[in-house]
């Protein structure tokens, strides 16, 4: 399944199954097949993936000092997956950005 996030001020931001979800929850949403993100709801889910990438960054660091060297692993020592969070989040904050700038909602699922 994918997400396919829209609004009128902006082309549309897709992604698949696993990010989408994982960017409707950091920002408070409702994992469901359709959505909405009002514009009065969009500084606070703005703020909300900024503070989620902020932290994830602090525990990649943290985790890199740990590792001193070593090939970044999971717990399950496999290779950790290289496009961070703020990479994934990205599109999704400028949309966000552009729709508030407009006054337009963020919609998925429709």
């Amino acid at each position: 399944m994918l997400y396919r996030f829209k609004s009128q001020a902006t082309a549309d931001t897709v992604m698949l199954q696993a990010s989408g979800e994982q960017m409707l929850t950091l920002m408070g949403k409702e994992v469901l097949p359709q959505g909405i993100i009002t514009v009065a709801q969009i500084p606070g889910a703005i703020a909300a993936l900024q503070q989620a990438i902020t932290d994830s960054e602090a525990l990649e660091a943290q985790a890199a000092q740990a590792a001193d060297g070593q090939e970044p692993s999971n717990a399950d020592g496999n290779i950790t997956d290289p496009v961070r969070l703020r990479q994934r989040a990205a599109p999704l904050i400028t949309m966000l950005k552009e729709s508030a700038a407009e006054g337009k909602d963020v919609v998925w699922g429709v």
